[in-house]
């Protein structure tokens, strides 16, 4: 065990625990920036405060600083090392050092190459002192995703399956869980960019795959749909509102009739070559997601593709729901060696404590 202090003051870690509740308020309104939390401060007094805009810009520091017309000799808390580099919008360090900020504290350095590890020679070459580490620790779960989009350059995948308290699914759109762990599973598909399935469970459920949450429901996730064939139902609810809801659909169809029926319909066809001939490679299918700028991603699919998708090593999180009720009518699927699956594949479970009534749910990570 370390004893090595950290050398900040109770004060700033008082400031820096607020900046990080700011930034942890907004998490998934941010598109593929992250949510940052900044405070500045002067005389021990707040002054003004921050997190980043919906959509990812402008950013937490930007905008704390515009609140406040007197930033000279403040001190700026910022949850993330500020941006150096020029994107849509300037560096944060452009704004740091034109206000006359005096220090600047951050908690970790931002994984994005074109910043990391810049920002602190940035701001000591004008003479602005810059430290890091204050309350690294309390952020580690609030940059978890995004160090990992950042450092593997690939989307943050979670899956979730509900299955009765037997382990059967059914093959066709009744419900298994009860309202209350849909609405989880609606509070999940806010948090992530894109919703991904296979053709047959549009086929078969012909789900609306969209977030039905008050207030939520223009955060709902672009629907991914796996059809190599371009089987899919033309009258299913994603193709008739993929305008709205943002559809793409992977395929290596050469049906040019279905291909030309779904461009005008709406829909983003990208056509993926076959591994052995036989299926698609789910890597490749992740990684382009990543170049659309779908960084966050979750499954909710059958039994097969959510297998394929673990013998991937894909998936970073998982979330089993499991109701009390039994199926045992022939119209059922056991997903008994899937559970297996899950279990084996991931060192961490942990049963989550959400008003479901008599459903469960266990976070697998």
């Amino acid at each position: 065990m370390s004893l090595k202090k950290d050398n900040f003051k109770s004060s700033d870690k008082k400031i820096m625990n607020f900046a990080i509740r700011l930034a942890e308020n907004n998490k998934y309104l941010t598109g593929t920036n992250p949510s940052v939390g900044c405070v500045i401060v002067k005389n021990n007094e707040i002054l003004s405060f921050a997190s980043t805009n919906n959509g990812g810009r402008p950013h937490a520091e930007s905008i704390a600083l515009n609140k406040n017309r007197y930033n000279k000799g403040t001190s700026l808390y910022s949850t993330l090392e500020p941006c150096s580099h020029h994107g849509v919008t300037p560096p944060c360090t452009n704004a740091i050092i034109k206000n006359k900020v005096k220090r600047v504290y951050y908690s970790i350095e931002d994984k994005d190459l074109r910043t990391f590890n810049k920002t602190k020679k940035i701001l000591k070459s004008k003479k602005i002192v810059a430290k890091s580490g204050l309350q690294k620790q309390n952020v580690k779960n609030l940059y978890k995703e995004y160090n990992y989009i950042r450092s593997n350059k690939a989307p943050y995948v979670i899956g979730k399956i509900a299955s009765s308290s037997n382990l059967n699914i059914l093959r066709n759109n009744s419900f298994i869980t009860n309202e209350h762990s849909r609405r989880v599973s609606h509070i999940l598909r806010f948090q992530n960019h894109a919703i991904l399935t296979s053709y047959k469970t549009i086929n078969t459920d012909n789900p609306k795959l969209n977030c039905r949450l008050n207030g939520l429901e223009k955060f709902s996730p672009t629907v991914v749909v796996i059809d190599k064939n371009l089987k899919i139902k033309i009258n299913s609810y994603v193709i008739k509102n993929s305008t709205n809801s943002k559809l793409i659909i992977f395929h290596c169809s050469q049906n040019n009739a279905k291909i030309k029926l779904l461009k005008n319909m709406g829909v983003k066809l990208i056509n993926q070559k076959l591994v052995n001939n036989t299926n698609f490679k789910l890597r490749s299918i992740t990684q382009k997601l990543y170049t659309l700028g779908l960084h966050r991603l979750l499954v909710e699919s059958g039994k097969d593709l959510m297998i394929n998708f673990l013998n991937e090593n894909l998936l970073n999180e998982f979330y089993f729901f499991k109701s009390d009720k039994i199926l045992s009518n022939k119209d059922k699927i056991n997903i008994s060696s899937l559970v297996k699956m899950i279990n084996k594949n991931y060192k961490n479970k942990k049963k989550i404590n959400t008003y479901l009534d008599k459903d469960t749910l266990t976070h697998y990570y």
